[in-house]
C-alpha cells in the first residue's frame, strides 16, 4: 500500500473572521491483504480463516470476505468458502462471497455459463465498502493468481485496484517449487508488495516436502516463507500463523 498521506490542514473561522489552519488527525488507510494461491486446491479458506483468527487472538479487528465463489448454489451451503470466513470472524456482514456462481470452474466460465455476467467495477466498490480504518480486511482470492475474475480482469488487476499486499498461499507437494517462484516472479514484475508465502500441507505428504520448504526459502529470499502442517483443528491453525499475523499488523 502507498504510505499514509500527511496530515491535511483545514481552515477555519475565528469569532473575529479571520482564518487560522489548523492540524486535523490523518484517517489511518484500510489495510487490505489479498490472499491467494499459486493453484486452486491449496488450502486458501483454511489459511484465511486461521489468519483471521490469530489476527483477532492479537486484538486486530478483522472482516474476511470472498469476492466470487463458484461451484455453489441455492440455499447456501454451511461449507462454502465465504461463509466459513464469517465464521471465522463472526462478523456482520458479508455473510458469504458477494457473487456466487453455480458452476465449479473459473469465475469468467462461470459467469458465461451462468449468463450471469460480472461488473468488476462494481465488485471492486463492493469490496472496498467493506473496508473501515483500523480493521483488516482479508479478501480471499478464487482459484489460482491469474485465474481470470472476468476476461479482463485477474487477482494482479484487484490486487492493484484495492492497493492491497499480498499473500500467497502454495500447497506443499511436488511442482510447488515453480509454481510459487512463478507466481513471485509475475507479483514482482506487477511491482505487487508481498507480505510472504504460505507453504500449506492441504493433503498427504510426499517426497517432495522433505526439501519443499527449505528450497523456497532459499530461492525466493527475501520473502519470508511458513510451513503450515496438516491439522484439522482450528486454534492449532490459527496458533501456526501466528508469525503469518504480525506480518499483517500495524
Amino acid at each position: 500500500m502507498p504510505p499514509s498521506r500527511p496530515s491535511a490542514k483545514k481552515a477555519t473561522r475565528t469569532s473575529q473572521g479571520t482564518k487560522r489552519v489548523s492540524d486535523e488527525i490523518p484517517t489511518p488507510p484500510p489495510r487490505v491483504t489479498l490472499i491467494v494461491g499459486t493453484d486452486t486446491g491449496v488450502g486458501k479458506t483454511w489459511v484465511t480463516t486461521a489468519v483471521a483468527r490469530a489476527l483477532q487472538a492479537a486484538g486486530q479487528p478483522v472482516v474476511a470476505v470472498k469476492p466470487i465463489e463458484t461451484g455453489v448454489s441455492d440455499p447456501a451451503n454451511p461449507g462454502e468458502d465465504g461463509i466459513r470466513l464469517a465464521e471465522a470472524t463472526g462478523q456482520a456482514g458479508p455473510m458469504r462471497a458477494l457473487i456466487r456462481l453455480t458452476h465449479h470452474v473459473a469465475p469468467a466460465i462461470a459467469a458465461d455459463l451462468g449468463s450471469h455476467p460480472i461488473d468488476y467495477d462494481d465488485l471492486v466498490a463492493r469490496i472496498r465498502a467493506i473496508a473501515t480504518p483500523g480493521t483488516e480486511l482479508l479478501v480471499e482470492g478464487t482459484g489460482g493468481l491469474l485465474s481470470p475474475l472476468t476476461w479482463s480482469d485477474n487477482h494482479l488487476d484487484l490486487a492493484h485496484s484495492l492497493d492491497a499486499k499480498v499473500l500467497l498461499v502454495a500447497a506443499d507437494r511436488l511442482g510447488t517449487i515453480s509454481h510459487t517462484l512463478m507466481a513471485l516472479r509475475v507479483l514482482a514484475t506487477e511491482k505487487i508488495p508481498v507480505l510472504g508465502v504460505v507453504l500449506n500441507q492441504p493433503g498427504p505428504r510426499d517426497e517432495s516436502s522433505r526439501f519443499n520448504a527449505s528450497a523456497l526459502t532459499r530461492l525466493a529470499d527475501p520473502v519470508p516463507v511458513v510451513t503450515m502442517p496438516h491439522l484439522n483443528d482450528e486454534a492449532q491453525a490459527a496458533e501456526a500463523v501466528k508469525e503469518v499475523a504480525g506480518w499483517l499488523l500495524p
